[in-house]
């Protein structure tokens, strides 16, 4: 397979997977609707981020170790499970608790930073699931063709991954726009964080039980 074949089917297998509904796609709905779109695009920024460093790490070969060694797998796999619960929790809080209609949740450390803490939230959502690890391990090594160099293929890979990734959540984003005034009711913020909140315990539940293969 020659370089620009192997972009061009990477190309084609990571769009599929950018438009299948998951975590990523469900925290940015979540943001867009009660924050906002600026905070809605950074925590896509971070998530994309993430996918960037992953793409560094499998190709330098640290990915590997993943793949191969079952305490590191674990100890990443717990870290990003309670990290998901935690957030989880926080949202389903905001949706019950009383007084703050908005159920807006600050992001850890965010304080001030804004937006800033938001891309922190995205960045440590993707880098703490070890299946995403994984998948990059697995996934990048089949579109690296002979006689390219291998760290810079495998990044510039990654950097189409994550420029689908902002464009799908940029498009997200705008189309929440129309409605906003509607999301913006109090019941609806509320249902959004409820909802919202029981899929991201649900993904770090199923995190935290499953049993690699």
């Amino acid at each position: 397979m020659d370089p620009l074949s192997a972009i061009l089917a990477f190309s084609l297998a990571a769009g599929l997977l950018t438009l299948t509904p998951g975590l990523d796609t469900a925290l940015v709905l979540r943001t867009a609707t009660v924050e906002g779109a600026r905070p809605a695009m950074a925590a896509g920024i971070g998530i994309s981020a993430g996918c960037l460093a992953w793409g560094l790490v499998a190709a330098v070969g640290l990915g590997a170790v993943l793949a191969v060694s079952d305490l590191a797998y674990r100890v990443l796999q717990a870290a990003g499970a309670a990290y998901l619960v935690w957030l989880g929790a926080g949202m389903l809080w905001a949706a019950i608790r009383p007084g703050d209609a908005a159920g807006r949740l600050a992001a850890p450390g965010a304080g001030a930073a804004g937006r800033g803490g938001w891309v922190a939230r995205g960045l440590m959502t993707n880098l703490l699931n070890p299946k995403v690890g994984v998948f990059y391990v697995s996934f990048l090594p089949q579109f690296i063709p002979d006689g390219v160099p291998v760290v810079a293929f495998s990044i510039g890979l990654a950097a189409i991954h994550a420029v689908m990734g902002i464009a799908w959540f940029a498009a997200l984003t705008a189309a929440t726009r129309p409605i906003a005034a509607l999301l913006r009711r109090p019941a609806v913020l509320r249902g959004i964080d409820g909802v919202t909140g029981a899929v991201l315990i649900g993904f770090g539940l199923r995190l935290a039980l499953d049993r690699r293969g």
